[in-house]
């Protein structure tokens, strides 16, 4: 398979810069698996798709602010995004600078914190933080929420909030799992109302989330590693939905690639593992039946992944009804549901 199937022309206007007023004020794209029709619904119509022994799971990861800035002793300036906390003095981060970054290269936070370059890893550079404070505490105190790449314009204090799910937990994300942001107080009390089961797992999105694919042939590109975790109860609830017939509802990419891959191991165990899981067209699905996601960006593993999951040329025809009727993409956009083909 080459790239160029998986591409699309996308208006820049319809590229989403802010968050709605309200989570849930979001439209609702469904496709329907039988017809491969869509309908143009409300995100407040989600929880009437739903089946009574359906069991939706969540990402509950927490995003960090991940985002740094700093100044070498000679002047020169440096973007530091953290990819994954190592531990309370080490993290493995991307680093923007304006020149070949040298081990031992010292860039200053504030004047209580600094960064040495240790080590080039891959991508990726191997950084300890020289300060009182702990890794997680230094981010909190003086880093910045990582909006996207495609978002043109600085984090504000109102991204601190809704750049994150009302139910974020476990702290490790360096960016949201974005199909839960629409979920609001009253959706989940719907939930309840209507006695539709779910649960949680985490996966530490990184910014690899966001890399290009740059090979013309998939079978070249190498996927990012992220952590996950699918508890115990989490994966009884899903044998237990399985054996009523209930449907598996992801909410969000990350949350399929999580449970694909836990259920892919031979022996299903907890706690935390890595994943650099590639699912493009061919794939065969072990474990979901159903998606909630946001609209994703041209030539990305995750428009490959969706095509994978309901079909390329059904989800050309989805996004190209997308793009006619304005829906708002990526993070701080409009869902589609879907199911698996």
């Amino acid at each position: 398979m080459r790239i160029e199937e998986f591409d699309f022309e996308l208006p820049e206007k319809l590229i989403a810069q802010t968050p709605l007023d309200k989570r849930d004020a979001s439209r609702l794209l469904v496709l329907d698996k039988n017809t491969k029709s869509f309908a143009d619904k409300k995100f407040t119509d989600f929880v009437d798709l739903l089946h009574p022994n359906d069991l939706l799971i969540f990402n509950d990861t927490r995003v960090i602010k991940a985002r740094l800035f700093g100044t070498k002793i000679t002047g020169g300036k440096a973007e530091i995004m953290i990819e994954r906390i190592v531990n309370n003095n080490h993290a493995l981060a991307h680093l923007k600078t304006s020149k070949k970054i040298l081990n031992d290269t010292i860039f200053e936070i504030n004047k209580d914190v600094s960064v040495q370059v240790i080590k080039k890893e891959g991508d990726l550079f191997y950084i300890r933080f020289h300060s009182n404070l702990p890794a997680y505490d230094i981010l909190e105190k003086y880093g910045h929420i990582p909006l996207p790449p495609y978002i043109e314009r600085s984090a504000n204090l109102s991204d601190e909030k809704r750049y994150q799910t009302i139910y974020a937990k476990e702290l490790g994300a360096v960016a949201a799992p974005t199909a839960g942001l629409h979920f609001t107080d009253e959706i989940f009390k719907a939930l309840d109302n209507k006695k539709i089961k779910y649960t949680f797992l985490t996966l530490h999105v990184g910014a690899g989330t966001f890399k290009p694919v740059r090979d013309q042939d998939l079978d070249h590109h190498q996927m990012h590693s992220e952590s996950y975790n699918v508890p115990e109860k989490t994966i009884q609830m899903i044998l237990d939905a399985k054996s009523n017939n209930g449907r598996i509802i992801a909410i969000g990419t990350t949350v399929l690639r999580a449970l694909e891959s836990k259920f892919s191991d031979e022996n299903i165990q907890t706690g935390f593992k890595e994943t650099s899981i590639f699912i493009k067209p061919g794939y065969a699905f072990k474990i979901v039946d159903a998606l909630l996601t946001n609209f994703h960006l041209p030539k990305s593993t995750l428009f490959i992944l969706v095509s994978a999951f309901s079909g390329s040329d059904t989800m050309r025809k989805l996004y190209q009804h997308a793009i006619k009727h304005e829906y708002r993409f990526f993070s701080y956009g409009d869902a589609t549901f879907i199911e698996r083909s």
